[in-house]
């Protein structure tokens, strides 16, 4: 049961683009980037302005790109992946345990030692090889190949690399909502990136509602495209696909980023999208991902084991074309909007 393994694992205008605002009903409004992407906070804080807590935020957004983050040659993860250092952080630590507790679900499905097979692929930073030696690669990718012991990493092989590009965003969304609760919040929603944390009610009263995309290939809409609305007063909720981040090979083949670390090669199936809701953000970045790993058939066997899983997932239909399937758990279906 998804309870059961992983309930309580996480415990004006403003410079650079960033604008802020508070509104009615004591509502303080952001809106700027982090992690590269969108932010977007609407919480009560109670005894701070726009600017500081954007000011406050940009310290985070600093923190967890100098820790977690695999396109800044600077970070403690990519200098662990050098293996110019081996200590690690509290960040680095923490995303470790979760992944392997996200790993034992998965049957092999959920590894952040990806990184060597997507920066073949093209989606670390680096131009994608041409005839990636798939095979070789898979020598040194598995999680039981790199450990922790007294606040040290140990690899088995130092070719060994780690990737959270599948958890730290949906973690950085988790201390962004630790965040505004410091400052006093007892309602709000943040959102890095479409990855989500809320908690309380809207400016209305109301649950927050927050759209679900349609996954045709190239969405970039953000918003416009919606196939669900969900509701919701607390937890996390992220979703995954393959729809934004993929190529096509010089054979005229889909290449996308998520990766079956099990065959090295990218994991496409007719499942289109995977949305998780989870007690944390963390939790609902990995399961995500996991699930679109496992394919259409392998994720519907796993999540009808978790009956307490809130999932919906959008395939694409039997028929081709522009057709749409569903499939929503039980738990999910009794937060859908009509």
């Amino acid at each position: 049961m998804l309870k059961k393994y992983l309930w309580g694992a996480l415990a004006g205008l403003l410079a650079a683009g960033c604008a802020g605002r508070e509104t009615g009903g004591s509502y303080t409004v952001v809106d700027g980037t982090m992690l590269g992407t969108t932010l977007h906070i609407v919480a009560d804080v109670r005894g701070t302005s726009a600017q500081e807590l954007y000011a406050s935020v940009m310290e985070l957004d600093r923190e967890a790109k100098a820790s977690m983050s695999i396109f800044d040659s600077t970070s403690l993860l990519s200098r662990l992946n050098r293996n110019e250092t081996d200590s690690v952080d509290r960040h680095i630590a923490f995303n470790l345990r979760l992944a392997d507790s996200i790993g034992a679900l998965s049957g092999g499905c959920y590894d952040v030692t990806v990184k060597p097979l997507v920066e073949a692929w093209g989606f670390a930073g680096k131009a994608a090889q041409a005839h990636p030696n798939i095979d070789s690669i898979l020598t040194f990718v598995g999680r039981d190949k790199v450990r922790i012991e007294e606040g040290r990493l140990v690899k088995s092989d130092p070719r060994v690399q780690l990737d959270f590009n599948s958890v730290a965003k949906g973690y950085t969304v988790d201390l962004l909502a630790a965040l505004v609760e410091r400052h006093g919040a007892r309602n709000y929603i943040v959102d890095i990136g479409g990855e989500i944390r809320c908690r309380g009610v809207n400016r209305e009263g109301k649950a927050w509602r927050i759209g679900v995309e349609t996954p045709f290939d190239g969405n970039m809409s953000d918003g416009r495209y919606l196939q669900r609305r969900i509701a919701m007063h607390e937890g996390g909720m992220a979703t995954s696909g393959n729809y934004r981040r993929y190529y096509l090979d010089a054979g005229g083949r889909k290449v996308a980023h998520t990766i079956d670390p099990r065959t090295g090669r990218s994991a496409l199936s007719r499942l289109l999208s995977v949305t998780v809701v989870a007690p944390t953000c963390a939790e609902a970045d990995a399961l995500g991902t996991m699930f679109l790993a496992m394919g259409t058939d392998g994720a519907l066997e796993a999540v009808r084991k978790m009956p307490d899983a809130k999932v919906y997932f959008i395939f694409a239909g039997k028929e081709g074309g522009d057709s749409y399937e569903e499939y929503l758990s039980p738990a999910m279906e009794r937060l859908i909007l009509e």
